[in-house]
This record gives structure tokens, sequence and C-alpha cells, in this order.
């Protein structure tokens, strides 16, 4: 099986590409950049055969689908930054890479009769009430520009394809890239006290479980909706900045504050990101592990 994959200088994308390369699979990864920017941590992907790709530009997307010929893309690429979506200037550029792109990119995969996966969002729901939303709900009124952007993406894949998969994540950290809890240990580290919000509720997403998860899938024909974090209950942002901070070994203390008090954000956040994944588990899907065990999996691994 060859596998093109999106994104690959993100978190996602490196270890989608590290996966697909352990089963013994071809994977081609992609990305804007000139040449890989990943982290260059000896793994796989750093030697995987790579292509720059700008997604928005569609005879490229078609140049080099058509050219590689995968048996499955596993679309990664995004932009992702939810507040500089909000700024004028960047509205146009969100739309183009996270709805047409993605267009794009389904296109090219019915041109060459390839899978699709699709890598969504929780921000594609309206955030409202306190019941998980499950993969067939249907999305309203996404909250901001980034959430509508993704929202777009999905029903560009689900009106081309027959052969797709829309799988919806959320809180996501990885070794490759940014993520909340890089961020929070080095405030903490400078910082005696920090403020984190208890109002907006849902679990994490390893990238590393994910990308286990995402393969297994494209080795089926169980095609639809899914929603996938990892397992072990839902949070709030301050308990699991209270958890990773607890693992890592500081002291810093996390006071916890409503959204409205801490202010800050650009773009309206969903209070309710809870995301039901028992579909997972009907579709014969190994379920993703406890996410504090992920967390401790991941300060082992990352360079913090």
């Amino acid at each position: 099986m060859r596998l093109f994959v999106s994104g690959v200088c993100g978190q996602l994308g490196h270890d989608v590409v590290n996966d697909a390369i352990a089963r013994g699979y071809e994977a081609v990864g992609s990305d804007i950049q000139a040449v890989y920017s990943g982290v260059a941590d000896g793994s796989a992907v750093t030697s995987a055969p790579y292509v720059q790709l700008d997604i928005t530009d569609r005879d490229a997307v078609f140049t080099v689908i058509e050219e590689i010929k995968p048996d499955v893309i596993i679309h990664c690429a995004a932009w992702t930054a939810v507040d500089a979506a909000e700024d004028e200037d960047n509205k146009a550029k969100v739309h183009s890479i996270n709805a047409l792109g993605t267009q794009y990119i389904a296109e090219a995969a019915k041109s060459v009769d390839a899978k699709m996966l699709y890598l969504s969002t929780d921000y594609v729901f309206d955030g409202k009430g306190d019941r998980p939303w499950e993969p067939d709900d249907k999305c309203y009124a996404p909250l901001n520009v980034y959430g509508q952007s993704k929202l777009d993406g999905e029903l560009a894949v689900s009106s081309l394809l027959e052969k797709y998969f829309i799988v919806r994540i959320a809180w996501v950290f990885g070794l490759n890239g940014k993520n909340f809890i890089k961020t929070m240990i080095n405030v903490g580290k400078t910082h005696d006290t920090v403020r984190v919000v208890n109002d907006q509720i849902g679990t994490p997403t390893y990238t590393l479980d994910l990308s286990r998860l995402l393969v297994d899938m494209v080795e089926t024909d169980k095609y639809g909706y899914y929603h996938a974090t990892n397992e072990g209950g839902y949070i709030s942002w301050y308990d699991f900045c209270v958890e990773f901070y607890k693992q890592y070994g500081l002291d810093t203390k996390v006071i916890p504050v409503s959204t409205e008090e801490y202010g800050l954000s650009k773009a309206a956040r969903p209070f309710n990101s809870r995301l039901d994944k028992s579909k997972l588990v009907e579709f014969g899907f190994k379920p993703l592990p406890d996410w504090k065990d992920a967390v401790r999996r991941y300060l082992m691994e990352a360079d913090l």
C-alpha cells in the first residue's frame, strides 16, 4: 500500500509517516516547505520521500497525486492558528487552505481512485450543551473562522468521494511542533502561578496514538465519520495542565478560571468539546490509550 501524507512537517503527519513505514508500507510526505523541516529525530520520516506541495494550487495537487498514484491519502495539512484565523487579512487564506485545499486533494484522490482520510476537529460543532458529540451529528454554526473552514473541508470530502474517512480530533499534542503541553511547561518554568480555563471540556489526543489508529483505518473499507481522542474521560484544560505539571515535576500553582475571566482569545472557543468515540469499538477499531498514560509517554520522549 502506498500512502501520501500531507502536512508531514506537523505533529500528526510526522507520526503517520513513521507508523506507515514501520508496517512496511510506502509513504510519501508533503508540506509547503521546500524540504522536510520537522524534528530531526532520526526516525523514518526524516529519510522518507518528500514532495513540496502548496495544496491551494489545484494544478500542483493534481500533478503530484497523479504522479505518485497513492492508494491512500491522509490529509493532515491545515491552517491551525485559531486566533490568527480571525484576522481579516487571514480569513481568505484560511478558507483557501482548509476548504479549497481539501477540495483539491479530494478531487485528486478521486482521479486516481485513492481512499482519503481527512482530519477534522471538534470546532465544527457549536460547543453548546454537555452531551458528547456523536460522529454523525449534524454540524451547525461553528464558533469561529477556523471551525467553519474545517467544516467546509468536511463537506467537500463527503460530497466528492465515496471512499473517505473523516476523523474529528481535539486538543492535539505530539513531539513535532508546538502544543499546549510544551507551551505551558515553558511558562511554568518561569512563573509561580498560571491561569488555565476550567469550563471548556474535552479530551486530549496524542498524535503517536492517533497515527496508529489512522493507519488501522485506511487498511479497511469502513468508511464514514469518526471521533478519536485518547480515553480516560472528559476533563478541562485546567485538569490537563495540573496532571502534566504533576508528571513533569513542576510546583507551579495552576489557578482555575472561567473563559470569561481568562479573556485574551480572539476566537470563540467551544465549551463542549466532548467527542463520543464509541463508534470506533463498534466498527472494530482499537481505542486510544488513557490520556494520562499518553502524557507520561510523551514527557518521556519530548525534549522539554
